[in-house]
Parts: structure tokens; C-alpha cells; sequence
């Protein structure tokens, strides 16, 4: 299952792009909002989350992915489950993905230490040891960084390529037309 979390204040591409590009080629995706199932995005759009934080459990993790905006990325960073699912994650080996500001998490946290990663501009101090590029998707080991809403399919269809290969990844890219 890949965990996609919602909380007020998350930029919408960057949440909407994962969870439609990985449904459409089969992937079992989870929307868990931070607080409340009805979350609102940071330009006003209200997504309905399939479920409650407080009732969500990392026991079939395969991925998490952390969308970023603001304050969406503050209130998931504040959140003990986002973070403990973080951690699950980490101990299990499966992907933590994070876009915009959202891998300040990371970060933080110290997991990107000795890692290729990117952000939004003007987060690469957060990216605590990290090895900050510039290209829209960094992908290394388990951890997908990625640098913002215009880049938001890419950080879909890497996430796509890590869960499923290169050719579901290209099958998806195909059919919504992206070069």
C-alpha cells in the first residue's frame, strides 16, 4: 500500500499527480489526512482523504509519500504518525518520497546524510548532508526528492518506475500524452 499524506495547507499538484498517475496503473493508494478527512490544499482545494490518521496502520507499507506546500509540510513534519510511518518505512527499506518542501522532513530527521537530493529553492539548507542537484527528480535508493509542483508528474512517474518498473512507468506516460 502507498501511503499519501494530506494535511491543511498541501500543495495540490504535488498530491493529486502521485495518487492519479499510481491508481491508473493499479497501485493501491491511501489518502490519510493529518487531523480530519476533509484537508484543505493551500490554493483552497478540499480533497476528501479515504482515512483518518489516527486510524491508519504502516502494516503493508510500501511507500510514503509526503507532499509538499505550505503550511501543509509544517503540519506533517508536526504529525507523530506521518512520522512514524516515516520511520516504518525507513526500517522496512520501502520508498519515502517527499516533493517541494517536504524533504526538509527528511532532512531533519538526518535520512538524506550521504544522499543525492532536491527541493523546492530556498529549502537545500534543510537537506541536512544530503548531496543537493538541481534535475526535477532525485532518486537514490528508497528516497524520491523531487522539486516542486511543475514537476510533480516526473516525481509521479519515478515513484511509479521504483513500485512497478520502467515499463509501467512509460505505459502511464504514454496514455496521458507527457513526453
Amino acid at each position: 500500500m502507498v501511503y499519501v499524506f494530506l494535511a491543511n495547507g498541501f500543495e495540490e499538484m504535488e498530491a493529486i499527480a502521485p495518487i492519479d498517475l499510481l491508481r491508473r496503473a493499479g497501485v493501491d493508494v491511501t489518502t490519510v489526512g493529518v487531523g480530519a478527512t476533509a484537508v484543505r490544499g493551500s490554493h483552497g482545494i478540499v480533497l476528501a482523504a479515504d482515512t483518518l490518521d489516527s486510524s491508519a496502520m504502516p502494516d503493508d507499507l510500501e511507500a510514503v509519500v509526503l507532499p509538499g506546500g505550505m503550511p501543509g509540510t509544517l503540519n506533517l513534519e508536526h504529525s507523530p504518525v506521518v512520522q512514524k510511518f516515516i520511520d516504518r518505512a525507513v526500517e522496512k527499506g520501502a520508498i519515502v518520497a517527499a516533493i517541494c518542501a517536504a524533504p526538509s522532513i527528511l532532512g531533519h530527521k538526518g535520512l538524506l546524510k550521504g544522499r543525492k537530493a532536491v527541493c523546492y529553492e530556498g529549502f537545500e539548507g534543510e537537506l541536512i548532508g544530503a548531496s543537493v542537484g538541481s534535475e526535477p527528480v532525485a532518486v537514490d535508493g528508497p528516497f524520491i526528492t523531487s522539486r516542486g509542483a511543475g514537476t510533480a508528474t516526473q516525481f509521479a512517474l519515478a515513484l511509479l518506475a521504483a513500485l512497478k518498473g520502467e515499463g509501467a512507468a512509460d505505459k502511464v506516460r504514454g496514455a496521458i500524452l507527457c513526453p
